[in-house]
């Protein structure tokens, strides 16, 4: 059996048990880490799996439609974070008109106690669940005397004197601050993917680029940026532009990275873009000649910026907004 499920409903995945923790989960941060891994702690305790239990797309997402939050990962990015944190299951639940009319004990019923057979629930300071965010914790504890598992609360991690959250690293991202994004979410922020062939109008700019695509979602950052690139041997240093590219009138947000000093074929290969500082915003440029000029500057910039960087290790996968099957290079 598959260790990854998206449906409510279904035959029961751990009969003899499980401990559950339920969250967003977007990010994996370090208020994520500790959730997950009590309940993994609890699970082995237990003597039974832990599952990671999130929603795909995120509710905000399926709400908000021509609004959506920034995303700081992809859905699979996700999955392979809370498996790397020890989940033994992780359910990434259909966030649809039918699961959001779910009323809260009906969510209780059909997919915590006849689905996953928990013994125990671990949620986030605020949780909230159910038809019109009907349910809590208090919820939750009520339907355990029912049913058998109980519900608890972890403590919020706090950072600073304020709470770790996703609106803080979208926030530091979003101001360039990735020394703050990267201690929030316990490593440095990068987004990484599979590179195919693309248009390869980059290369005609003398700017040859691996470009990552981010699968529809809202990025949480744009502009222009220095960056590593992991996942070819050593970090190779680069200069990368992430957003619509308004001089050639894009519209789908593209991450474009452009590895100095490399000539090899990257289609088909995995690689990771680490942010390491901002250069700055996108800008509409009249026309290639003047683009091509200003790059010129960027690609000095970055190469400044990161000679006086040492040169990092490869980013954990959790870190990373995976691009996989999502991903192409020009």
């Amino acid at each position: 059996m598959s260790r990854l499920f998206r449906d409510v409903d279904g035959g029961p995945r751990c009969p003899h048990g499980s401990v559950v923790c339920i969250g967003a989960f977007d990010g994996l941060h370090l208020g994520h880490q500790a959730l997950v891994r009590q309940a993994v702690e609890r699970g082995r305790a237990l003597g039974v799996p832990s599952v990671a239990l999130s929603f795909e797309p995120l509710p905000r997402e399926f709400f908000a439609p021509a609004d959506p939050p920034p995303r700081l990962q992809l859905p699979r990015a996700k999955a392979l974070g809370l498996f790397g944190l020890g989940a033994d299951q992780v359910g990434l639940l259909r966030f649809d008109r039918a699961l959001c009319s779910l009323e809260a004990g009906e969510f209780v019923r059909r997919v915590i106690v006849q689905r996953l057979s928990a013994r125990e629930i671990w949620v986030g300071p605020g949780f909230r669940f159910g038809k019109a965010r009907g349910g809590d914790l208090a919820t939750l504890q009520e339907h355990g005397l029912r049913h058998g598992f109980s519900a608890h609360e972890i403590a919020p991690v706090q950072l600073d004197g304020e709470r770790v959250s996703a609106t803080r690293i979208r926030a530091a991202l979003q101001e360039g601050a990735f020394g703050d994004a990267a201690r929030l979410l316990g490593r440095s922020y990068a987004i990484g993917g599979h590179v195919v062939r693309g248009r390869q109008l980059g290369r005609t700019l003398g700017y040859p680029t691996a470009n990552l695509r981010f699968g529809g979602k809202r990025p949480a950052l744009s502009g222009i940026y220095a960056t590593w690139v992991h996942g070819l041997g050593q970090p190779r240093a680069s200069v990368s532009s992430f957003g619509t590219r308004p001089t050639v009138d894009g519209i789908e947000p593209l991450l474009e990275a452009h590895l100095f000093d490399f000539d090899g074929d990257l289609y088909g290969r995995r690689i990771e873009v680490e942010f390491v500082a901002k250069l700055r915003d996108e800008v509409k440029f009249p026309d290639l000649p003047a683009l091509t000029v200003q790059m010129d500057r960027d690609a000095v910039q970055a190469r400044a910026l990161l000679a006086r960087t040492a040169s990092p290790e490869p980013t954990p996968a959790p870190a990373c907004a995976d691009l996989s099957q999502e991903t192409a290079s020009r």
